[in-house]
């Protein structure tokens, strides 16, 4: 193994990767919004994102031991140091916000509900629901975003908000892809589970075309800037993706290059941005 794939699998099982990827969608509201970039919503929403998908690997774990038995195993050595990191920074997070007097610091106790609605709650055993909650958990960053600038009902925050809600729940189906003999043991039923890895793919990327068509269409009967097209790229990402996701790719697959597209967003909005002033 190469000392680069073994950096990179540190990030992704450590969930350092999906934690950075969260904060690029920070990035991506504030610089589409108009906004000032601060250093304080974007470490709230990396100690968010840690907690919860670390706390995630524990509730999980017997289904990962079948999935990713890479990923299981680093749980096992390395979990418990992780969650008390998360934990650590999650609860710094609170603090501050509540020590700052910050508009809607109630709000950062929504994780744990999630945990318990997602992984203990039964959420997950739902056919297209899980996939649905997925979606709407990561397109309330966007509007977190918009309540801590006073900026909530803006056009701009609300559109980012629906367009991610919808492109995180067409990465979840994808996703299942590699957890179809362990979603199978527990009885959960998926998209792939139900009609196949390869409908799967076509369901996807129809879906990816279908929110890309509707990109365009808002943009041009709107008053989005244009440089709302720049969410195009996130859908030509997807839509190279989509045809590889088999359940023989690895957890860098899925765990880097699938959930990388916030990443690759992120960059596309930060050069444009740069460009444009």
């Amino acid at each position: 193994m190469s000392s680069l794939e073994s950096v990179l699998r540190l990030l992704v099982h450590s969930n350092l990767f999906i934690s950075l990827s969260t904060t690029s969608v920070v990035v991506t509201t504030i610089l589409l919004a108009n906004l000032p970039l601060e250093p304080l919503p974007l470490f709230i929403v990396f100690a968010a994102t840690l907690f919860v998908y670390t706390v995630n690997r524990f509730t999980d774990l017997e289904e990962d031991e079948e999935n990713v038995p890479e990923r299981a195993s680093f749980t096992k050595r390395y979990g418990r140091l992780l969650l008390a990191a998360g934990v650590g920074l999650y609860v710094a997070a609170i603090g501050v916000a509540l020590a700052l007097g910050l508009p809607g610091a109630i709000y950062l106790f929504l994780p744990p509900i999630v945990i318990l609605l997602y992984s203990v709650g039964g959420i997950k055993q739902v056919f297209l629901v899980k996939n649905l909650f997925v979606g709407f958990a990561w397109g309330i960053v966007p509007l977190g975003v918009g309540y801590y600038y006073g900026r909530l009902w803006t056009l701009e925050i609300l559109a980012f908000a629906v367009y991610l809600t919808a492109m995180i729940t067409v990465a979840a189906a994808i996703f299942d892809i590699k957890d179809i003999e362990g979603d199978r043991q527990e009885g959960i039923a998926t998209v792939p589970n139900r009609f196949g890895t390869a409908a799967t793919r076509q369901y996807s990327q129809a879906a990816n075309l279908a929110i890309a068509a509707a990109v365009v269409a808002v943009v041009a009967g709107s008053d989005l800037p244009l440089e709302f097209l720049s969410l195009l790229a996130m859908n030509g990402y997807v839509a190279c993706y989509i045809p590889f996701a088999t359940p023989d790719r690895g957890p860098l697959y899925y765990g880097f290059v699938v959930d990388g597209e916030h990443v690759f967003l992120a960059a596309v909005v930060v050069g444009l941005d740069w460009l444009i002033w």
